[in-house]
């Protein structure tokens, strides 16, 4: 795994980043509720940051030699009203940019920033093969991850190497979409969403973790990374999937006009097609621990 890195994470309380800080040596954590970063996994030192507030304190940079920058307000919890979808950008362009602020008034600044970003950088692009040189998509979600990413390369004019990873739907255990999607499966109510065609860009939890490792430690990567699976698949195909895997049926389709009425403009997430490839981890050397989407079901329900 090479040498020991120093890593400053901001946004260490969501699934996704309790999962890197188990792969991370004494790692600092910036965070707007710190005693509840302080619980994570092995030893975490916890800062309390607002992110929208202003700059990240200098003091934490200390040693650092990458920061890994996950904080932002969950896309898929309740509709998009207009202050939901104020606190889905500011959260992450605004706290973006007052981390580079922090950057900005050090002398001795960490080597590399890893960003999250997603593929609704890509938009809704049926069955176009996407990979990090596709042109941005239209939509809300696409509009947030073009300026989420803008505010993080601003941190290439400081000397630091940025990374901006666009993450697919992550299977994970107790949280992201799987977590939502679990309980009418187990019901024998799961089914395709609107027609079913539309491609999922999926990863396994364990292989976002990886490419975040990867990104940090492999000089050669700069700029958009696609954290998917090599393998996306349409909606059909993974409903079937995820059905087998719980010994359940799937066969109750849910209308693309009952979603609309269900979940409004977040719709979005659920009917649109992203087939994303992730060209540039694979040029670089990444090997997928989960790279197949039955046996990454598998490995997280089991």
């Amino acid at each position: 795994m090479g040498k020991p890195m120093r890593a400053l994470v901001t946004g260490g309380t969501g699934f996704l980043g309790r999962t890197l800080l188990a792969s991370l040596d004494d790692p600092v954590v910036l965070s707007r509720d710190p005693a509840r970063a302080a619980r994570g996994p092995g030893s975490v030192r916890a800062v309390r940051w607002e992110p929208e507030a202003g700059p990240a304190p200098a003091e934490v940079f200390r040693g650092v030699d990458v920061v890994f920058n996950l904080a932002g307000e969950p896309v898929a919890d309740g509709r998009w009203t207009p202050e939901k979808k104020r606190r889905i950008r500011d959260s992450r362009v605004l706290g973006t940019r007052n981390l580079v602020a922090g950057l900005a008034a050090l002398d001795t600044r960490p080597r590399v920033l890893v960003s999250a970003s997603a593929v609704g950088y890509y938009g809704d692009r049926g069955d176009e093969e996407l990979d990090e040189g596709s042109a941005l998509g239209n939509g809300f979600l696409a509009s947030v991850c073009e300026e989420w990413e803008r505010e993080a390369r601003t941190a290439e004019a400081l000397g630091v190497r940025v990374v901006c990873v666009r993450i697919g739907i992550v299977l994970a255990k107790g949280g992201g979409a799987l977590a939502r999607m679990l309980t009418p499966f187990k019901l024998g109510a799961g089914g395709r969403l609107g027609t079913g065609k539309q491609w999922m860009s999926w990863i396994h939890i364990d292989d976002v973790a990886g490419l975040l490792l990867h990104a940090a430690r492999n000089e050669g990567v700069h700029g958009a990374m696609n954290a998917v699976s090599p393998n996306p698949v349409r909606n059909s195909d993974f409903t079937r999937a995820l059905a087998r895997a719980l010994r359940r049926p799937a066969i109750l389709p849910v209308p693309a006009a009952v979603l609309r009425i269900a979940f409004g403009e977040m719709n979005e997430i659920l009917t649109g097609s992203q087939r994303a490839f992730p060209r540039v981890a694979e040029r670089s050397g990444y090997v997928f621990k989960h790279p197949e989407l039955a046996a990454a079901l598998s490995a997280v329900l089991e």
